[in-house]
């Protein structure tokens, strides 16, 4: 129980300091929030999916589109976070992330900043997918394969017609 609790705190961590850290790039309408990458965390450890949702709310509130963007964009990361986890491979994990952040946050952003919808979905939507399957699916793969990690890891270390399953 006390390696679940530390690896959310951790996680959230991570994920707090890496939006702050980048701050420039991790808030707007055009956003590459570095620490998105960690969503994909909960296909190979459900105790990210608190520690997510946590990091992602005190990045909010420390710099994000006030009330709003705390509730929304952190209910938005535990969504995906909860979907990341029940996906069977790496590469679907990516998808609810994407999928879910572009219509929450992009939906509230293009309220927010008077932005079209239309874009403001979009330039969500590619950020995310830009930092999912660039940065998050290469860090689960290298994660999968640390000996380190093999006490607490759930999935399992082979690979089924070119995605990494789970147990």
């Amino acid at each position: 129980m006390v390696r679940r609790i530390a690896l959310a705190a951790v996680t959230a961590a991570l994920y707090a300091g890496l939006t702050m850290a980048l701050a420039p790039i991790s808030f707007g309408v055009v956003q590459f929030r570095v620490a998105e990458a960690l969503t994909l965390l909960p296909f190979i450890m459900p105790e990210a999916v608190p520690g997510l949702f946590v990091g992602c709310l005190l990045a909010n509130f420390l710099g994000g589109f006030g009330i709003i963007d705390v509730v929304f964009g952190s209910a938005a990361t535990l969504a995906a976070a909860c979907l990341t986890y029940k996906m069977p491979s790496v590469w679907l994990a990516a998808v609810p992330p994407v999928v879910v952040n572009a219509l929450v946050v992009g939906g509230y952003l293009s309220f927010i900043t008077e932005t079209p919808l239309f874009i403001s979905v979009f330039y969500i939507a590619a950020g995310e997918a830009g930092v999912c399957f660039l940065l998050g699916v290469p860090l689960c793969r290298l994660l999968m394969r640390t000996k380190s990690f093999d006490t607490f890891l759930v999935v399992k270390k082979e690979k089924a017609p070119g995605l990494w399953v789970k147990k």
